[in-house]
């Protein structure tokens, strides 16, 4: 019989969790006082408060946002980021992985800095997603950012070089460099590179 590792097992549990909460009508989040945060080797065991600074790229909206606090997601900053990282060519909201969230917070921990990150790509649509796959390469059918575990992403002021260095050593999903764009893209999916 497979046995599970940790990581497998965490994954599933974070699954179930958003999938109880995606099970609730939309109001209900504001019923959810709190949403424990997934313990992962990319999470501290500190109860500081984790916060993101966003500039979105094509839409020239920013967030300034306190994601999670006492150890625990806050639920209305979750709404906010998903309506903030929504496919922004068709207005389509779609729940986003706070394991995401994470692994950007881990980079700046990781690099000692808290400057903005700067967003390409948060989700997108299945229709978006084929519409690009027509006109450009790299993108893939099935694309994680359909799911909401992917963004792609640079941080002001800091070389995008470093930034994919640093998500590498996380070992905690996918990490594609795009030096001729200026971007980096992450993922919860499995650990690879390119």
């Amino acid at each position: 019989m497979n046995r599970m590792n940790r990581r497998s097992f965490l994954a599933l549990g974070a699954k179930a969790v958003v999938g109880l909460c995606l099970a609730q009508a939309t109001p209900a989040w504001a019923s959810i006082p709190t949403i424990p945060i997934i313990p992962t080797s990319l999470v501290e065991k500190s109860k500081k408060p984790r916060s993101l600074s966003f500039y979105h790229t094509h839409t020239k909206e920013r967030l300034n946002i306190i994601y999670a606090k006492s150890g625990e997601y806050d639920p209305k900053a979750l709404v906010q980021i998903n309506n903030y990282l929504r496919d922004f060519r068709t207005s389509e909201v779609h729940t986003i992985d706070p394991a995401v969230l994470d692994i950007l917070w881990t980079i700046q921990q990781k690099m000692c800095c808290n400057r903005t990150y700067e967003v390409i790509s948060g989700y997108r649509s299945p229709k978006t997603n084929e519409q690009l796959r027509k006109r450009t390469t790299g993108v893939a059918k099935r694309s994680l950012h359909m799911k909401g575990q992917a963004i792609d992403v640079r941080i002001t002021g800091e070389k995008t070089k470093t930034v994919r260095d640093c998500a590498i050593s996380l070992k905690s999903g996918g990490v594609g460099y795009y030096a001729k764009s200026n971007f980096v893209h992450l993922d919860t999916g499995r650990v690879r590179f390119w």
